[in-house]
C-alpha cells in the first residue's frame, strides 16, 4: 500500500493552482474537467504520481468557499531551510500565520501558512528528528 494522494476542495480552481505552483513551487500533474458531475480535479505535486503523493484539488462548478471545521489539521512540507522559505512565500504575497521559529514544546524549525481557501500548510525544517 502507498498513500496516493490528499484531497482539498476549493473555490477558485486557478487562483489555488497558481499559489501552489507560484508560492510553493509544486507542478501542476494533469487537470480534467467532469462536466457530467460539475466538478474539475487537479494533481499537483513535487514529483510523479508514480512514485511521490500529490495533492487533489477539486473545484465544484460554482461553489465558492467551504466551512473548513474543526477536524482539519494541515499538510506539511518538508522544506531545506523554514526561514528562507517563508520569507519566500511572503514576498510572493503569501499569507503566514506562525512566523518561523522553535516549535512550543520541541527544538523543531516550523512555520505555518494558509493556502487562498484558508487551508494550513506547515513547513518542517528537512533536518528535524523522525518519531
Amino acid at each position: 500500500m502507498r498513500l496516493l494522494h490528499t484531497m482539498l476542495r476549493v473555490g477558485d480552481l486557478q487562483k489555488s493552482i497558481d499559489f501552489y505552483t507560484q508560492v510553493l513551487g509544486m507542478k501542476l500533474l494533469r487537470q480534467n474537467d467532469y462536466p457530467a458531475g460539475e466538478f474539475t480535479l487537479a494533481f499537483l505535486g513535487y514529483g510523479n504520481e508514480d512514485e511521490n503523493t500529490v495533492l487533489e484539488l477539486t473545484y465544484n462548478w460554482g461553489v465558492e468557499s467551504y466551512d473548513l471545521g474543526a477536524g482539519y489539521g494541515h499538510i506539511a512540507i518538508e522544506v531545506p531551510d523554514v526561514y528562507k522559505t517563508t520569507e519566500a512565500v511572503k514576498a510572493a504575497g503569501g499569507k503566514v500565520i506562525r512566523e518561523a521559529g522553535p516549535m512550543n514544546a520541541g527544538t523543531t524549525i516550523i512555520a505555518f501558512i494558509e493556502d487562498p481557501d484558508g487551508y494550513q500548510i506547515e513547513f518542517i525544517g528537512e533536518n528535524h528528528i523522525r518519531n
